[in-house]
């Protein structure tokens, strides 16, 4: 496979602190990968250095075939980018705004408006291009965005949290797009903290305290996370069922609330039977503990707390 973007020993540091430590991986064209990570993880800074944005402290990325800190100008050229912000004029239109971005990437007129209804087509904004951007709703302004990043036809795609705020139906239909773009070939690199929307990417990384400590597909950090299958169990108490089983960890495993249920990450296959009676003795009216698969939230929160010393 050809391979878009290759990091290697990625390093920024803003005075003492280090913002990205050190961090290396490759992405494949076509490919969906993302980086899932809490605010301050390090996120940003990477994508803004992968888009030459950035100059790294130390390392280098190739991205598009150009050093990022040799070649910055050649790689902007050949990527679209999307803000965690609405970057775009409120006071001009849909067109009038995929317009200005498709002419600061260098296309003539011509391509201008061969490219718009190709745009518009491929982000749900048919119809729309003679509204104000200022006037749209918050997932109408995000499609704006993605189709000013792919006005050029770019090869690569950062997507820093391009989601945030959007209601889930829209959420829904903005990855659709996103495995659209795939499918065409184009790479498409994004940032989320939504644990639900790893599912879409075809790989991601995690990060923490700017450094990625686990990569791969989802069977294979959920893999790394967990040896066995957890336990999951529903009650209408889920506070003090988990203040009770937090109490035996020791001897039955973790445990972690996730609304009205509970998971628990097990010792040994005689947990499930020591869960049912510690719950059913305090007189916790629960659901019979079931083997479950990890939720991505299972696995972010272990990877985490296993980097940190905490298990």
């Amino acid at each position: 496979m050809e391979t878009s973007v290759k990091a290697e020993k990625l390093q920024k540091r803003f005075d003492k602190f280090t913002a990205v430590d050190s961090i290396s991986f490759e992405v494949e064209k076509g490919e969906i990968y993302g980086f899932l990570g809490a605010n301050g993880a390090g996120k940003t800074t990477t994508i803004r250095m992968l888009c030459g944005l950035l100059e790294p402290t130390s390392g280098d990325a190739i991205v598009a075939g150009y050093s990022i800190k040799k070649q910055p100008e050649e790689v902007k050229k050949r990527l679209g980018y999307m803000s965690q912000k609405f970057s775009l004029y409120p006071i001009l239109t849909v067109e009038e705004n995929i317009s200005f971005y498709g002419g600061i990437y260098g296309l003539t007129d011509e391509e201008i408006k061969k490219r718009l209804p190709e745009v518009c087509e491929a982000v749900g904004l048919n119809g729309l291009e003679k509204r104000l951007a200022g006037d749209m709703p918050g997932g109408l302004k995000q499609r704006i965005a993605l189709a000013c990043a792919i006005a050029h036809g770019p090869e690569i795609v950062f997507l820093d949290e391009p989601t945030a705020g959007v209601d889930p139906l829209l959420r829904r239909r903005f990855w659709e797009i996103i495995d659209s773009l795939a499918f065409s070939g184009v790479t498409v690199f994004v940032t989320t903290h939504y644990m639900d929307e790893v599912e879409n990417c075809h790989r991601i990384a995690i990060m923490h305290s700017g450094r990625i400590i686990s990569e791969g597909t989802i069977p294979e950090l959920k893999k790394a996370a967990f040896v066995n299958h957890l336990l999951e169990v529903e009650t209408d108490s889920p506070v003090r069922a988990f203040e009770l089983l937090s109490e035996a960890k020791d001897s039955i495993g973790e445990t972690s609330v996730h609304g009205a249920m509970l998971h628990v990450v097990p010792k040994d296959p005689a947990t499930a039977a020591a869960v049912d009676r510690m719950l059913s003795a305090a007189g916790i009216a629960h659901t019979r503990p079931e083997q479950v698969e990890p939720t991505m939230e299972d696995v972010f929160v272990r990877l985490v707390k296993r980097e940190e010393g905490k298990i």
